[in-house]
C-alpha cells in the first residue's frame, strides 16, 4: 500500500514553508448547522492564521463554501434539499454576506479581500483558465487574499464542480500552489469509517493515490457540505499530480492552520513532482496550433527566463485562439512552445511592435507579453 501511517517514516510537508497556499473551508465549519448563522469567532481565529501565513511571505487563497447556507436562512428556506432555482437564489443572497464576513475578519490585519466566482467552464476553457490565472496572480501580487467560490447563481449541473474540494484542487493547479489544506470535520483519511470500525487507523501520509486508497474514502457526513472523503481523495489526485502537497485536517478547532503547522493530526498527500515542472510538462504535451518565430535577441531573452514580447516576434503562422498552444522557433530552430495570450490575427498585427503600441494597434489595452514565461515549456 502506497501510504505510511503514524511512524514518521515519511516526512510530512511543513505548512510554514508554503510559498503559495490554498485553504478550503466547508460550509459546516463556517456556518452553524442549527441556526444557519455565521461562526464569527471561528472565522476571526482563522483570519489570524491567514494573516500569519501572509506575514511569513506566503501567497494565500481561500476557497470557501457557505453562500447557500447563509442565504437560505435569510430567505427563510426550509431545511433539506433545495431546487436549483432556490439554491441559486440563496447563493445570490448569501454570497454578499460571505464576502462581507471575510472582509470584516481580515481588515483588522491590514489585508485586502477579493471575491472571485468561478464555474467548471472557467477551468476547462483554456481562455477562461488563463483569465482566472492572470486575475488571481495579479491579486496575489497586490497582497490581497482572494476568496474563491463556485458561482452558484449561474452554474447548472453541466458546468458545476459540484463540491469545493475539487474546486480547491483546481485553483491550486491554476495558480501553481505548492500546498493545499482542506479543513474538514475529520482529521484525515482512515482505513475504514472510524465511527463504526474500532480497528480503523488514520494515515499520516499518502505517497500515491492508488485504487486501494480510493476504496478507503467514504461519502459526505454533513447536511451542509456537499463533499466527503471521496471528493477529498479525488482532489488529492488532481493536486499531487500538479506538484501540490495536500492535507486533510480537522478544521473545527480555533486556529486550525496553526494547529496543523504544530503537528496536529492530518493526512498529507505527497506531490509527485513540482508545480513548475508539472505545468511545463502539461504545456509541452499539447499539439501546437501555430508557430511564432522570434529574432535572435528574443531567443536569447527567452533563454534567460524572460517572457516573449511582441517586439521580438518576426513571424506568426497558423490559426490559434487566445490561450492555445503555439510552437516557438528561433533562428536556430525550435525553442519550445507556450500558450499565446493573443489570437493569431492579433499576434500578426502586433508582431515586431513594442508593448506600449498594442492599444493603438488593436484598439484596446492588451497584455505586455505575447507568451508569458509562466506559460512556456522551453
Amino acid at each position: 500500500m502506497a501510504a505510511v501511517s503514524g511512524t514518521g517514516a515519511v516526512t510530512r510537508p511543513d505548512l510554514r514553508a508554503a510559498r503559495r497556499l490554498v485553504v478550503k473551508i466547508g460550509s459546516a465549519l463556517l456556518v452553524d448547522r442549527e441556526t444557519g448563522a455565521l461562526r464569527e469567532d471561528w472565522l476571526a481565529a482563522l483570519a489570524r492564521d491567514l494573516a500569519c501565513a501572509r506575514a511569513r511571505g506566503a501567497d494565500v487563497i481561500v476557497v470557501s463554501s457557505g453562500s447557500i447556507a447563509l442565504g437560505r436562512g435569510v430567505l427563510g428556506l426550509a431545511p433539506g434539499p433545495l431546487a436549483l432555482e432556490q439554491s441559486q437564489a440563496a447563493a445570490a443572497v448569501g454570497q454578499i454576506r460571505l464576502a462581507r464576513a471575510y472582509e470584516a475578519a481580515l481588515a483588522p490585519h491590514g489585508i485586502t479581500t477579493a471575491q472571485v466566482l468561478v464555474t467548471l467552464e472557467d477551468s476547462t476553457d483554456r481562455r477562461r483558465y488563463l483569465n482566472t490565472r492572470a486575475t488571481l496572480t495579479a491579486l496575489l501580487g497586490h497582497g490581497a487574499i482572494p476568496i474563491v467560490n463556485e458561482n452558484d447563481t449561474i452554474a447548472t449541473d453541466e458546468i458545476r464542480f459540484g463540491d469545493n474540494d475539487r474546486l480547491a484542487a483546481q485553483i491550486a493547479v491554476t495558480v501553481g500552489a505548492d500546498q493545499l489544506v482542506l479543513l474538514s470535520d475529520i482529521d484525515g483519511l482512515y482505513t475504514a469509517p472510524p465511527g463504526t470500525d474500532p480497528a480503523a487507523r488514520r494515515l499520516d501520509t499518502v505517497t500515491e493515490v492508488t485504487p486501494e486508497i480510493e476504496a478507503m474514502a467514504g461519502d459526505a457526513g454533513s447536511g451542509l457540505s456537499r463533499g466527503g472523503m471521496k471528493t477529498k481523495v479525488w482532489a488529492a489526485k488532481t493536486a499531487t499530480a500538479a506538484g501540490c502537497a495536500m492535507a486533510v485536517t480537522q478544521g473545527t478547532r480555533a486556529r486550525p492552520l496553526t494547529a496543523l503547522a504544530e503537528g496536529a493530526a492530518a493526512t498529507w498527500f505527497l506531490p509527485q513532482t513540482t508545480p513548475q515542472l508539472a505545468r511545463r510538462r502539461w504545456i509541452a504535451s499539447m499539439k501546437p496550433r501555430g508557430t511564432v518565430t522570434v529574432d535572435a535577441g528574443a531567443a536569447a531573452a527567452l533563454a534567460r527566463g524572460s517572457s516573449l514580447l511582441p517586439a521580438g516576434v518576426a513571424c506568426v503562422t497558423g490559426r490559434f485562439g487566445r490561450g492555445e498552444p503555439v510552437a516557438i522557433e528561433g533562428p536556430g530552430g525550435r525553442l519550445g512552445q507556450g500558450l499565446s495570450r493573443y489570437t493569431a490575427d492579433e499576434a500578426r498585427a502586433i508582431a515586431g511592435h513594442r508593448s506600449g503600441e498594442i492599444e493603438a494597434i488593436l484598439g484596446y489595452p492588451g497584455r505586455a507579453a505575447l507568451v508569458h514565461r509562466d506559460d512556456m515549456a522551453l
